[in-house]
């Protein structure tokens, strides 16, 4: 049985001041405070190995599903489990088999990208860390990068060195907010192909919040955050996994000649 992320009948709110403006269907209001609800009984299910993009309109709680799906925030109301090896436990058990991707890429600048990369393992106490970074360095085309810290890199690049962080201890799921968001459409099209092939090579579930389409069409499953309303749109075929090899190929010979 696969690893599974579940979230049943979550429901996600947050207080706030009222303004004498303010209405929504989504909003409550008492007592000069309103209660605004970003979706409500919500239900959802992640399974390892499997791709997904979460689109929909800015302040939709795009951003929240991901943090509540990924363990570091809890709902409000409703359950959420993680299921590994047919033993459920909750989500704030997952937090080891989980990897992050930021739109601004949050690399640490007094460490080169060799060291952002090594940094997860050398925090579990990995020996081997700096060999494991420099094979995942090569995997995402950045080798002769190795020494430069980020501000020595550009915006491709240091989404790149994200990637390999994120991906170095081998986590069974890929979180990741809006991952080409700071990208030209160039890169943009070379980091989504690098991270669904490096996903797929390690059986990692990819979660992506995106309001990029064409990015969000290269996933499995597609849903609609919108109105505190989940929809699923559509589901892929699985991604070509040569074709993306390929891809990603390419682009590492690409940044070898430069």
């Amino acid at each position: 049985m696969p690893c599974s992320i579940e979230l049943i009948n979550v429901t996600q709110s947050f207080s706030n001041i009222t303004n004498d403006s303010l209405t929504s269907k989504n909003i409550n209001t008492k007592d000069k405070t309103a209660t605004i609800t970003l979706f409500n009984n919500l239900n959802l299910t992640i399974y390892q190995g499997q791709s997904y993009a979460i689109t929909g309109p800015s302040g939709s709680g795009k951003s929240s599903l991901l943090m509540l799906l990924s363990g570091l925030e809890k709902p409000s109301s409703g359950q959420g489990y993680f299921t590994n090896n047919n033993h459920t436990s909750t989500l704030d058990t997952l937090r080891s088999n989980i990897g992050f991707i930021f739109q601004q890429f949050h690399l640490l600048p007094e460490l080169t990208a060799l060291h952002n990369v090594a940094l997860p393992l050398k925090l579990r106490g990995d020996k081997h860390a700096i060999d494991k970074a420099k094979q995942w360095l090569e995997k995402v085309g950045l080798s002769n990068r190795s020494q430069h810290k980020p501000s020595q890199l550009s915006g491709g690049e240091q989404q790149r060195v994200a990637i390999a962080r994120a991906l170095v201890f081998s986590p069974k799921f890929i979180f990741a907010d809006e991952p080409t968001g700071n990208l030209d459409q160039n890169n943009a099209d070379e980091i989504s192909d690098i991270l669904f092939a490096c996903c797929q090579e390690k059986n990692a579930s990819l979660i992506m919040v995106t309001h990029s389409h064409a990015l969000a069409n290269k996933a499995q499953n597609i849903f609609s955050l919108a109105d505190g309303v989940l929809t699923k749109a559509s589901s892929n075929h699985a991604t070509d996994v040569n074709e993306l090899a390929n891809n990603l190929l390419t682009n590492q010979k690409q940044v070898a000649s430069c």
